[in-house]
């Protein structure tokens, strides 16, 4: 599959559109329908958090995605060009046992445990230019894109 790349402004609205290509690109890279769900709203969650980090670090920078499918995997990435120093570090998804009983400190820890939750694999990077999120999901067939 080739890899599709899409960004868009720092507006919440922009989030609803991005679920749904992804959902459709997911869909032809060959992801099973039980899971288009549990893609839409990781990458919904990761795309709220990218766009509050812009909204309060750098509101005329848009959020970036990247989707790809190889060796039956589909792949998203999203990145935020908020930089680890301007957003106070690298944000971290506590341990599942830890929201057990309770919900952590904050809504982003909470974002990034639903993300890790609804993912099959899950890498978070800080990189010079910002944060990645990438995220990846089993396809049963090859993509038709």
């Amino acid at each position: 599959m080739s890899t599709v790349e899409l960004s868009f402004s720092a507006l919440p609205v922009h989030v609803r559109t991005a679920r749904l290509i992804v959902t459709a690109v997911a869909r032809r890279s060959g992801v099973a329908e039980p899971l288009l769900d549990e893609v839409r709203l990781a990458v919904g969650e990761a795309c709220s958090r990218a766009v509050e980090a812009h909204r309060r670090h750098c509101p005329d920078e848009p959020v970036r995605l990247e989707l790809s499918g190889a060796d039956r995997r589909f792949e998203v990435t999203v990145s935020d060009t908020v930089s680890e120093d301007a957003a106070g570090g690298l944000p971290t998804a506590p341990d599942a046992e830890e929201f057990e009983y309770g919900l952590g400190e904050g809504t982003a820890e909470l974002g990034l445990a639903v993300i890790a939750g609804l993912a099959d694999d899950v890498e978070i990077a800080a990189t010079p230019k910002g944060v990645q999120i990438r995220m990846s999901w089993p396809a049963e067939a090859e993509a038709t894109i």
